[in-house]
C-alpha cells in the first residue's frame, strides 16, 4: 500500500518568543515492511539533521528571531506492507544499541507489583512467547480501556494501569513495562496509522518487543493487533520522551498553545476534502487557543 502523509503542527504564543529550539523526529526510515518514496519537512526556521542514539533521524530546528508562532509540516509517501527482513537483517539494521538498554526502566515505563503480577501470567518459553504476548496485548486492552482525555503525556504506566483508562501512548508504556518486568527488551514506537475513514488525525504509538528467535516484533495494543500495512514508523526510544515526534524549549512567549493535524491516505486517492477538513480544524484549534491565551493576560 502506498500511503500519502501530511502532518501539520502549529504553535501559537501570547507574547513574542525570543528563541526556540526543537527536536523533530519526523522522518520515517526504510525497514520493517516500509519503504520511503519521498519525504520532506518544512518549518519557519533552520534545520540540522543528525542520527540520535536510537538510530532515528532527528532534526534540530532553531528560530532565533522574535516570533509568535511556529509551523512544522512533514509530508511525503511511504510504501507499506512489504516483505519484512529476515532475523539476521533485523539484527544488523536495527541494533543501534545493546539489547540490555531496552530492559531499563524509565519514569514513564517503570512497573510496580500490579503490573509485574499481570505480566507474569503471560511469561512462557521463547517458543511460545509470541503467542503469549498477543494474549497479553488483548488482556491489557480489556484491562485499560481506550478513552481520550483522561491521561496526559506525563502519565506513567503505573498511573494509567491503576486508572484503567488511557490512549495509545499509555497502552504502549504499560505493554513495555510488562515486557521488561519479565525480562523481554521492549521499546516505544511513534508513527502514523492509516484508517479508511480518516478518523485518526494525530500520531500513533505502539511497542516493539525483542524475541530471541524472531527479532523485533511489533504490537499495537490500542487496536489489538500486530502492525501491518496500515502502520508507518517514525521513531523508536525507551518511552514517549525519547521517541516523541516534536520536543523542545523556548525563551519568552508567555502562554503557549498547540494544534496538530495528520492526514494519512492511499496515494492517488482524492484527499482534498479531508485535507480541507483537517486544515480548518487546525486553524480553528489554533485560533481558539490564541483567544484563550489572550483572555488569561
Amino acid at each position: 500500500m502506498l500511503l500519502s502523509i501530511e502532518h501539520h503542527t502549529r504553535y501559537v504564543y501570547s507574547e513574542p518568543v525570543n528563541y526556540t529550539i526543537q527536536q523533530l523526529r519526523l522522518t520515517p526510515h526504510n525497514g520493517f515492511g516500509q519503504h520511503v518514496k519521498r519525504w520532506d519537512i518544512k518549518v519557519n526556521g533552520n534545520l540540522h539533521a543528525v542520527e540520535d542514539s536510537y538510530g532515528n533521524t532527528t532534526h534540530t530546528m532553531v528560530v532565533d528571531t522574535p516570533h509568535t508562532e511556529i509551523i512544522i509540516i512533514a509530508f511525503g509517501e511511504v510504501e507499506t506492507g512489504l516483505v519484512t527482513e529476515t532475523l539476521e537483517q533485523n539484527k544488523t539494521q536495527h541494533h543501534v544499541l545493546p539489547l540490555s538498554i531496552y530492559l531499563r526502566d524509565t519514569p514513564l515505563t517503570a512497573s510496580d507489583n500490579n503490573i509485574s503480577a499481570f505480566a507474569k501470567q503471560f511469561q512462557t518459553t521463547s517458543a511460545k512467547q509470541n503467542m503469549a504476548l498477543e494474549e497479553m496485548m488483548h488482556a491489557l486492552l480489556a484491562r485499560v480501556i481506550y478513552i481520550k482525555g483522561v491521561t496526559e503525556v506525563t502519565t506513567s504506566a503505573i498511573e494509567a494501569f491503576q486508572l484503567g483508562q488511557g490512549v495509545c501512548q499509555d497502552h504502549a508504556h504499560i505493554f513495555i513495562a510488562c515486557c521488561r518486568s519479565i525480562g523481554l527488551p521492549a521499546r516505544y514506537v511513534s508513527g502514523y496509522l492509516f484508517t479508511e475513514d480518516g478518523s485518526l488525525m494525530q500520531t500513533h504509538a505502539w511497542a516493539d518487543v525483542w524475541l530471541q528467535d524472531e527479532g523485533w516484533q511489533s504490537f499495537d495494543v490500542s487496536n489489538g493487533c500486530r502492525t501491518y500495512g496500515v502502520h508507518v514508523r517514525l521513531a523508536t526510544g525507551l518511552d514517549y520522551r525519547s521517541a516523541s515526534p516534536v520536543t523542545g524549549m523556548r525563551s519568552g512567549g508567555g502562554v503557549e498553545g498547540m494544534a496538530t493535524s495528520v492526514v494519512v491516505n492511499q496515494a492517488g486517492m482524492p484527499i482534498d476534502q479531508q485535507r480541507r477538513i483537517n486544515q480548518t480544524e487546525l486553524i480553528r484549534q489554533a485560533e481558539f487557543l490564541k483567544q484563550a491565551q489572550q483572555a488569561q493576560q
